[in-house]
């Protein structure tokens, strides 16, 4: 069965810094696409990032670019999410997605498809 399982949420100030950590198990593949999302309350879930271990250029979303940072350990089925300057609009559930099953297109311009498994989320608060 699989799981993924997110951490590495909190609250900090403006101007700070977290990093996620998202990993996957119940898998033999160890490179498959994945991908961070958020839903602030009262709002879609929107794309946060995707990547496809090192097989694609990462796809970020306009409102993170230049200040988020993401990264695979694939031996590890490892996703990262390093936040910086992280300002009261980032904050929300931040949910990571799996897709060991190879339907999601990772490029920098996009990541389109369904993910089939995602984890519970972690919550991340920022302050003014």
């Amino acid at each position: 069965q699989v799981q993924v399982v997110e951490s590495g949420g909190g609250l900090v100030q403006a101007g700070g810094s977290l990093r996620l950590s998202c990993t996957v198990s119940g898998l033999t593949l160890d490179n498959f696409p994945m991908g961070w999302f958020r839903q602030a309350p009262g709002k879609k879930r929107e794309i946060v990032s995707c990547r496809y271990g090192g097989l694609s250029t990462p796809y970020y979303a306009d409102s993170v670019k230049g200040r988020f940072t993401v990264s695979t350990d694939n031996a590890k089925k490892t996703l990262y999410l390093q936040m910086n300057t992280l300002n009261p609009e980032d904050t929300a559930m931040y949910f990571c997605a799996a897709d060991p099953e190879l339907q999601v297109i990772v490029t920098d311009r996009m990541c389109s498809g369904d993910f089939g498994h995602w984890g519970q989320g972690t919550q991340v608060t920022v302050s003014s």
